[in-house]
């Protein structure tokens, strides 16, 4: 069977011709270092959106035994008081023998805070709601060494500052969750850290850092927070991460079935509220779509999220997807995890902005459980 015979164009390509700009054929041939996007849209997490996102790939060894490396950078401000600065890395280095991830965050930033645990039938935006602003801090470094082929071991350090921590109903309710949890827990509720050691195993076998067609990706971390680090009380926990990409298609390889789950355990200690796994607390915070950040939390929490992908014109330009997901988090009193799951779902278009990094932007409409539904933009594939 052969493969599709319709030329791959990207928004460059529509650009240039507007343009009347000639293609340079010797830059086709070259994987573009970056992308830059001026980010606009709404979040039901953070509101009207602005700001701008670069997100690059690089080479760093021979393409036959070397992963390609990626990056990102953004910058965002939104009309509820959110301001953030973030830069990511997952670098690979020849031959695959080191791979270095990076997550440095800066952050004014808020939250709608329902309580822990799923299976509270709380209505989006009802009086259940607890806005929750701070400032955060979180700076993320790993290294891990090949140890046999596309397994690597390694170790990291995560500090997770937050401080000036504004529960804005506590004056006129007296309590809420978050003051709550705090107090049985020997928490300040004005600022907290957990700051820790990490351990643990990755075997990558992606075609793609940014958007894959095929292969997987196998993550499982131990994390040990203890006081002597900074961290507020200490505590471990356990953390897991699988994506699977089937294609479906050799003719067009843009076909695909992407599955994504993972989960945090606590095993012991205390963790503070606001650093509990929840809805959206992945590294690029998209995961539970039709739900806002935090929209569920716990102790515990397990995700999991399936997606088909496939292209729309037979260039590749516009591409869609439809999506579920699933999530169940356990609370401090007595909920157990896996015990209430939480569904969202939905639809969106990705438009191809450079082909050669498969770099796209993404708009996606999901809706979930207690009249919860919007509209997500982002850079790049959710997982």
């Amino acid at each position: 069977m052969t493969k599709n015979s319709h030329p791959e164009e990207d928004l460059g390509t529509y650009i240039r011709r507007i343009r009347h700009k000639p293609v340079d054929s010797a830059k086709l041939q070259k994987v573009p270092k970056v992308a830059i996007l001026p980010s606009f849209g709404y979040n039901p997490s953070l509101g009207a959106v602005i700001g701008a996102k670069i997100s690059g790939v690089k080479q760093l060894g021979d393409p036959k035994d070397t992963h390609l490396s990626a990056f990102g950078l953004e910058f965002l401000l939104t009309s509820k008081g959110v301001v953030t600065v973030q830069a990511r890395h997952n670098i690979f280095k020849a031959a695959n023998k080191w791979n270095f991830q990076g997550n440095w965050q800066f952050s004014k930033f808020l939250v709608a805070d329902y309580g822990l645990g799923t299976g509270n039938n709380f209505q989006t935006g009802g009086d259940s709601v607890f806005t929750i602003k701070f400032n955060y801090i979180r700076l993320t470094q790993g290294a891990y060494r090949r140890i046999a082929k596309d397994l690597y071991a390694g170790l990291g350090v995560t500090f997770n500052i937050r401080t000036n921590i504004d529960d804005e109903r506590l004056e006129a309710l007296g309590t809420t969750a978050h003051q709550r949890y705090s107090e049985r827990h020997g928490f300040d509720p004005t600022k907290y850290s957990c700051n820790g050691l990490v351990a643990g195993f990755q075997y990558d076998t992606r075609d793609h850092p940014l958007r894959s067609y095929s292969g997987g990706h196998v993550e499982l971390v131990f994390r040990y927070n203890p006081e002597w680090l900074g961290s507020s009380k200490n505590s471990m926990q356990w953390y897991y991460d699988v994506r699977k990409y089937i294609g479906l298609s050799k003719r067009n390889p843009a076909h695909v079935l992407a599955f994504w789950s993972f989960a945090s355990f606590r095993l012991n200690g205390d963790i503070p509220y606001l650093e509990l796994p929840a809805t959206g607390a992945d590294l690029y915070n998209r995961s539970g779509r039709a739900y806002t950040i935090s929209r569920f939390k716990g102790p515990s929490f397990a995700y999991g999220e399936s997606e088909y992908r496939f292209p729309i014109t037979p260039n590749k330009l516009l591409s869609g997807v439809a999506f579920f997901n699933i999530q169940t988090a356990s609370d401090d009193l007595g909920k157990k995890v896996f015990q209430y799951w939480e569904p969202g779902g939905g639809a969106g278009l990705r438009v191809l902005l450079q082909k050669k990094s498969r770099t796209v932007i993404c708009v996606d409409y999901a809706i979930g459980k207690y009249e919860s539904s919007g509209i997500f933009f982002g850079l790049n594939e959710v997982f």
